[in-house]
């Protein structure tokens, strides 16, 4: 017989997110989920989605982009970065609620109106982003409107991510600096769709995320990164924008051509960045000083 301490949850337990994330090695939350530092994510907004995307790549990665997104505010200062609570929808089925709606019940949660949909959003905490797997349902089928919109940007400060459709667009672009990546907009409220569990692995069109991955959400495209990779990705990004800086500079002012910058460089061209790095001001630089220097020893340059 099975102990109550072993009985399903809506939400998937600490010691299966820890599992599931076996490769942080930082603080975690009392949920399990990696907490990746708030400088970290601050940060990881200077970081390109091609920056950022390209290192992945390079480390197996294949599948944490998805692109193609409407945007509840869109242009070039729309991004969000944060931590990754997940919540996985699926068509409805009678039985199968009835079942999910017994166990909110013991485990204390809203449960009168069958509203299972708020039940993620009551989880949420400052610097979270809330990312929900709809899929791309459309008619009855929406994941916020300007309530639950009103919510989750009072409980994260954040955005919102679905692969989904949302409804009440125009109330929920008063709500100020909180913004909505979905597939589109839909007028129907969701009565056609359940929640299933939430802080377990999803899948957003092509990206698989895990619960507290860092999200990258800029105009047109969402990162979920690896909690255990955040660091190596934005030291890198940055020592790349202090690189593509040094190149613009030295085209500008004839010392190399485009092609000797977009090429291999030789000792000479490389001495000739790290002095330029090493007179670069301090307080200029994206990233602190030791940081930089330990990331070249690393790099052997």
């Amino acid at each position: 017989m099975r102990s109550e301490a072993s009985a399903q949850s809506i939400a998937g337990s600490p010691d299966y997110i820890r599992q599931l994330t076996a490769e942080w090695k930082g603080e975690r939350f009392e949920d399990g989920r990696p907490k990746v530092s708030d400088e970290m994510l601050q940060r990881l907004k200077n970081v390109t989605i091609e920056e950022a995307w390209a290192e992945l790549m390079k480390l197996g990665y294949q599948n944490q982009f998805e692109g193609d997104w409407t945007l509840l505010h869109d242009g070039d200062d729309a991004v969000t970065t944060g931590r990754a609570v997940t919540a996985q929808f699926m068509p409805m089925r009678p039985d199968m609620e009835n079942g999910i709606i017994e166990i909110g019940k013991k485990e204390g949660r809203m449960w009168e109106q069958r509203r299972t949909v708020s039940w993620v959003i009551n989880s949420l905490r400052k610097g979270d982003v809330y990312v929900a797997d709809t899929y791309n349902k459309e008619f009855l089928g929406t994941a916020v409107g300007s309530n639950l919109g009103t919510g989750v940007f009072n409980a994260t400060g954040n955005g919102m991510i679905t692969y989904g459709h949302v409804r009440d667009w125009e109330n929920m672009r008063k709500i100020k600096g909180f913004n909505i990546w979905c597939k589109g907009y839909d007028p129907s409220y969701m009565r056609q769709t359940m929640l299933t569990n939430y802080n377990v692995p999803i899948r957003i069109g092509k990206a698989i995320v895990l619960p507290g991955d860092a999200v990258l959400a800029k105009s047109g495209a969402v990162l979920f990164i690896p909690p255990h990779l955040v660091e190596r990705i934005v030291v890198t990004s940055e020592f790349t924008a202090l690189s593509d800086e040094f190149g613009k500079e030295m085209i500008e002012r004839g010392v190399y051509t485009a092609g000797q910058i977009d090429s291999l460089w030789d000792d000479k061209m490389n001495e000739s960045f790290m002095k330029w790095l090493n007179d670069y001001p301090d307080d200029k630089l994206p990233m602190p000083r030791k940081e930089l220097e330990k990331y070249l020893k690393d790099r052997n340059f």
